[in-house]
């Protein structure tokens, strides 16, 4: 294991320092962790396979007036929250 000094915004580091005291840990073992969640974290997004979304206007996309696309969305969001509050079922 090696030794390095970094710069760190004061309040960062003091944030650290307490969430390592909270948890009964050192700051070494959560900086470490932090660091390590990030690289698996940009690793698995560079794996993902990319996902192309229509956009309205596009050629080969949907033609939906906006109007329309703004209705169904305000109906959609709606419903969930009817179904949230137990007043409908969200499928009916």
């Amino acid at each position: 294991m090696r030794r390095t000094t970094v710069r760190i915004d004061d309040a960062l580091l003091n944030e650290a320092k307490a969430y390592a005291a909270r948890n009964g840990r050192s700051l070494t073992s959560v900086m470490e962790d932090a660091l390590r969640q990030l690289l698996n974290r940009s690793t698995e997004a560079a794996e993902r396979p990319r996902v192309e979304l229509p956009v309205s206007g596009d050629s080969d996309g949907p033609k939906i007036p906006w109007a329309e696309l703004k209705e169904l969305m305000e109906v959609d969001f709606l419903e969930h929250q009817l179904a949230k509050c137990g007043g409908r079922d969200a499928d009916a």
